[in-house]
């Protein structure tokens, strides 16, 4: 028996998803989580939108196909935490948005700590970053 889902959605034509909405949906999921401070973006990232707009999708690469998604983030977390709980808060969260949201299947989501975020003073932070 054929699935009843898969033949209504070909009778009426394809659905197909942007990368630039997957890595939306990633980068708004991924920023929910408590310890992260900030998407980092890389030197194409820090572009600013020519309509001053913010980016969504800073710091995130997803490869899409037609039924599966893989996506890494980049990310600077915040002092103190413990970085292996913030990256699995992360990966679940991205994995159900995206999976809740596009009906894809999301095979993987890598989780690239870039930085901490180093407070030092009420207001005024300082990104120190690994190299």
């Amino acid at each position: 028996m054929e699935n009843n889902s898969q033949i209504d959605n070909m009778q009426y034509g394809q659905i197909k998803i942007s990368d630039d909405v997957v890595a939306t949906i990633a980068g708004l999921a991924a920023g929910e989580v408590e310890g992260i401070c900030s998407m980092s973006g890389g030197l194409a990232g820090n572009i600013t939108d020519f309509f001053g707009k913010k980016n969504l999708s800073k710091g995130v690469k997803v490869d899409v196909g037609e039924e599966e998604a893989a996506v890494d983030l980049f990310v600077v977390v915040d002092y103190g935490v413990k970085i292996p709980d913030v990256a699995w808060k992360v990966q679940e969260n991205v994995k159900n948005a995206i999976e809740t949201m596009t009906g894809l299947k999301v095979i993987e989501v890598n989780v690239h700590v870039q930085g901490v975020y180093i407070p030092k003073k009420e207001k005024e932070k300082e990104v120190v970053d690994e190299e």
